[in-house]
């Protein structure tokens, strides 16, 4: 009879099966949940927190449902798993009490959740902790198969989700269980910080799956939920797997209890959409994963300390704790608005110290109030042109970019004095694509409005002939590697039969350049124009090497690398095919994508192209990686030359890192010698065989004749890109050599180095330096199941220093006012000594990080250094004798630990469990 009735009931709702909560009813579940962070080992520091409650359950329309949470306790546990006890936590189920006593609608269809509403008296962080129980009642349960998977949207995205089902018939129970792959998801929710510069690889770097085990009881119209079980394991390490991994694991229980005979009634605010399922990130991602410093009604008083402790205690040597001391100035800064840096930096401007420590801070706090503070201070001549490059440098690179941040950039666009700057100007608008570049890295959308204003620029500057304003809009249309941008790239492409082919080849190169950006986005769309332009061989063949680059970074296919290496073989410029068969040469012993495909076409091409010297143009690809630490590095350089040219055209080099299964260029040079080509080339006599003096000799008369190039025909020039987004480049011109020359040969300049002089041999010179960076800040935060995200970070601050004093002695001693001829009737003896040092502070961070809550654990690396040397230099200009002694010792300390966040603390393993 039983089974009659089982049968029946699955019948009756057709292919699909689904949980049904009746109208009238209310159906009571009791909610418990865990989430508990730290390293597997039995007997290590671990940080937990529990919670219980009830949650309440009932139809209010069609398709429409009420929720609602009862008596919510927590309890927390730090301290040593599984020995010590948890703790109750009283104050966070108080402080949301008021948004407790408000039930949220949802709509629910065939054990689908749809849209979520809710007041805007509920906070998002409220919000997610009902959508775990959301995601719970989330079912797609088939009638006509035991085994499937599908892509299911959860509060984690939409991934790939296995279900499996059996049916008790005698119990009259189906137990359903389904894993979800957080590794395999179409959509994945999640939001990174810093990490816009990177090649992501999330299978490397980290590991998370969630099962769910339920009991349903079928009834009539469907089944209910009598219980159900979750487990989630998120793993991370930023090594490899067999040297341990930091761990979080969720539990969740939902057991019903009973139906009452009411309904939930919602109460008389306005219901408004509030997203769906899936979880919602709030401002606690701004929260600082590190609490080093207590907030509090006191600014001035905890800036002053941190200032004082900072100057006073790295004026002789860099302390190891100073790159600690310097996050507690940047997490200070971070929570200060900008009238609170306003307040700071009139009390501190006028003290040196204070300054240059306050000024390497606020960029490196990445706020938008930073960035508006460093052109306010600017705007208002408080910044020197130096001071403003180095922060400005900074702010691009560190400040968050968000619509805020990207306008403020576009304020500085247009700003007279900023452009009134060569350098300053320069910055500005390639920060400006860096700030694009980034927001579209980190943001699901990315606007075109954003780029327009330097598409128009462009557009702009080509019909008027301005080329130097042409190669700024293509660099900053490169740094931004907007796909959109590649129709306005192209117009000024030499193209066959469009008018760009009348512009400068100069043009011609960073157009071809700027789409490697691009490349990232639409590697389809630039492979086709780059091919066009490699297989065009009415070219200048350095635009079709630079497009043999651009095409490698589109990770092309088997097919096309094959294409390109049938092309080789009928090359008839020996550069061009010297420089394609060497790319695909280094590439094919690397352990890339398309190594596999360069080795084939190696077997294609002829080996005679080996052969060839180093007056053909060359590429060169070398890495070294370790799979255990997943840390590596790899170099690579172009060598781009012309049978009629002395020197190389061009050289390009650059690196990349591979860490924490992610990759990124680092830094990239590039030089070009059309100038000093020319002016070497006027001199036959260059080209002649002879010993290597008279060689010499040959080269300094022929630069000489510098003088004689047109005022628009640079010497050289290079550029700068630092983690794939160029940050300077420069031509060096003859107007700027003769003005070089002129502000060196100056009254004024000369006056300054006599008069720095006489003191260096009267009086001596002592003085330090230090400069903090924060060179590293990588944070990615994904969602559990339980709607709390937990936070896995990595950041590292290093502080450099070093003081520097000179104490003379001569003989005969020498006046006040003496005569620089004196110095050929004095023994000058100098005794030198240097002591840099060097402290840098490295921190894996893995846990629950929110304002109200923060359970982490911490893994850490220290190293500081010290090299002080001592020099002692004796001249005697008049017997022409001059000795250098030079004597050093050194010392560094490296540690390593996989400790928590109580930092007087030693043991292996620790962990932080804190509310607010």
């Amino acid at each position: 009879m039983r089974a009659v009735v089982l049968a029946l009931s699955l019948a009756l709702v057709g292919a699909t099966v689904f949980p049904e909560f009746s109208a009238g009813k209310t159906y009571v579940y009791m909610y418990e949940m865990s989430v508990i962070n730290g390293l597997p080992e039995e007997g290590l520091a671990r940080a937990k927190m529990n919670a219980s409650c009830k949650f309440l359950i009932s139809a209010f329309d069609k398709n429409t449902y009420m929720l609602k949470v009862e008596d919510v306790m927590m309890q927390e546990f730090t301290g040593f798993w599984p020995k010590e006890h948890a703790e109750s936590i009283g104050n966070i189920p108080k402080a949301f009490t008021p948004e407790f006593n408000i039930p949220i609608k949802f709509e629910y269809s065939n054990g689908v959740v749809g849209k979520v509403y809710a007041p805007e008296g509920v906070s998002d962080l409220v919000l997610n902790f009902y959508r775990a129980v959301l995601n719970i009642i989330q079912l797609n349960i088939k009638k006509t198969h035991n085994v499937y998977d599908l892509q299911e949207t959860g509060i984690q995205g939409v991934c790939k989700t296995l279900y499996s089902v059996n049916e008790d018939v005698k119990a009259e129970r189906i137990h359903l269980t389904k894993t979800r792959d957080m590794n395999h998801c179409q959509e994945r929710v999640y939001r990174d910080m810093g990490l816009a510069y990177t090649e992501k690889c999330d299978k490397c770097q980290q590991v998370s799956s969630t099962s769910y085990r339920y009991t349903l009881k079928p009834v009539l119209s469907g089944v209910m939920i009598l219980e159900a079980d979750v487990n989630e394991l998120i793993q991370f390490s930023p090594f490899s797997e067999s040297y341990g991994a930091a761990q979080t694991e969720t539990k969740q229980t939902f057991v019903f209890q009973e139906i009452q005979d009411s309904s939930i009634a919602p109460i008389s605010a306005e219901y408004h959409h509030r997203g769906s399922l899936k979880y919602e990130f709030t401002n606690d991602f701004e929260w600082t994963p590190l609490q080093l410093v207590n907030v509090t009604d006191e600014q001035a008083q905890v800036l002053k300390e941190l200032l004082n402790h900072l100057v006073t205690h790295n004026a002789e040597k860099v302390t190891d704790h100073a790159p600690l001391k310097y996050l507690e100035l940047v997490e200070f800064l971070r929570l200060a608005r900008y009238e609170d840096l306003e307040a700071f930096w009139s009390k501190y401007r006028d003290t040196p110290s204070h300054r240059l420590w306050l000024l390497e801070a606020i960029p490196a706090t990445g706020t938008s109030a930073a960035l508006r503070f460093i052109k306010e201070k600017f705007t208002s001549e408080d910044l020197s042109v130096t001071e403003a490059v180095r922060t400005l440098v900074a702010a691009v690179h560190m400040v968050t970019a968000n619509p805020e941040s990207i306008k403020l950039f576009e304020t500085l666009t247009e700003d007279s004095k900023l452009n009134a700057n060569p350098v300053l100007r320069e910055i500005v608008f390639l920060g400006y694509g860096t700030m694009i570049s980034k927001y579209c890295a980190e943001s699901d959308v990315c606007p075109v409005e954003y780029i327009k204003p330097i598409q128009k620029r462009l557009s702009e500057a080509v019909s008027k002939g301005e080329t130097e304003d042409i190669i700024l809009y293509v660099k900053v249309l490169g740094n931004a590697g907007h796909p959109s941008s590649l129709k306005s790239i192209t117009k000024i492409m030499p193209i066959h039969g469009t008018a760009a082919a009348s512009l400068p080849i100069t043009v011609h190169i960073e157009a071809i350049m700027a789409l490697r950006n691009i490349a990232k986005k639409e590697p389809r769309m630039v492979q086709e124009l780059a091919l066009q332009l490699y297989m065009d061989k009415a070219l200048d063949p350095e635009l079709r090497m630079l497009s043999c680059i651009v095409l490698f970074e589109t990770n092309p296919s088997m097919a096309l690398i094959s294409t390109l290496a049938n092309a080789v073989k009928s090359e008839e410029n020996l550069q061009v095919a010297s420089f394609t068969y060497s790319h695909m040469k280094s590439l094919s012993r690397s352990s890339i994508y398309i190594a596999a495909a360069c080795n084939v076409a190696m077997k294609i091409l002829s080996p005679k192209l080996d052969r060839l010297s180093l007056r053909y143009s060359k590429a060169v690809y070398g890495e070294a990686y370790s799979s255990s630490f997943m840390l590596g590095a790899a170099a690579t350089a172009f060598y781009i030359n012309d049978a009629a040219t002395f020197l190389p055209r061009s050289v390009v080099a650059k690196t990349k890192a591979f860490f924490v299964g992610a990759a990124a260029d680092v830094l990239e040079i590039g030089v070009r010698t059309d100038g000093l080509q020319e002016t070497l080339l006027k001199n036959p006599s260059v080209l002649k065989s002879g010993d290597r003096i008279t060689k010499m000799k040959r080269v300094i008369k022929a630069l000489s004749q510098w003088r004689s190039l047109p005022n628009n025909k640079p010497l050289a020039s290079f550029y700068i890109k630092l983690f794939g987004q160029e940050i300077a480049f420069a031509n060096i011109d003859k107007p700027m050599v003769e003005q070089a020359i002129a502000l060196a040969s100056g009254p004024s300049v000369q006056a300054f180095g006599v008069k720095a002089l006489k003191t260096l041999l009267l009086s001596g010179v002592s003085f330090n330096y230090t400069m903090p960076v924060m060179y590293t800040e990588m944070r990615r935060a994904i969602p559990t199941a339980t709607g709390i995200s937990v936070q896995l970070s990595l950041f590292s601050a290093a502080v450099a220093g070093a003081v520097v004093k000179i104490e003379p002695t001569l003989l005969p001693h020498l006046p006040e006012d003496f005569p620089l001829s004196r110095l050929l009737e004095t023994d000058i003896k100098l005794e030198t000594e240097i002591r840099p040092s060097f402290a840098m502070d490295t921190y894996a961070v893995m846990g629950i990080n929110n304002p109200f809550y923060h359970a982490i654990i911490v893994s850490r690396a220290k190293f500081n250094s010290t090299l002080p040397s001592k020099i002692s230099a004796r001249l005697d200009i008049k017997e022409g004798d001059f000795k250098i002694e030079e004597s050093s010792e050194g010392s560094y300390l490296s540690q390593g630990k996989s400790t928590g966040f109580s930092w007087a603390n030693d043991g292996s393993s620790e962990s932080l469990s804190e509310w607010h």
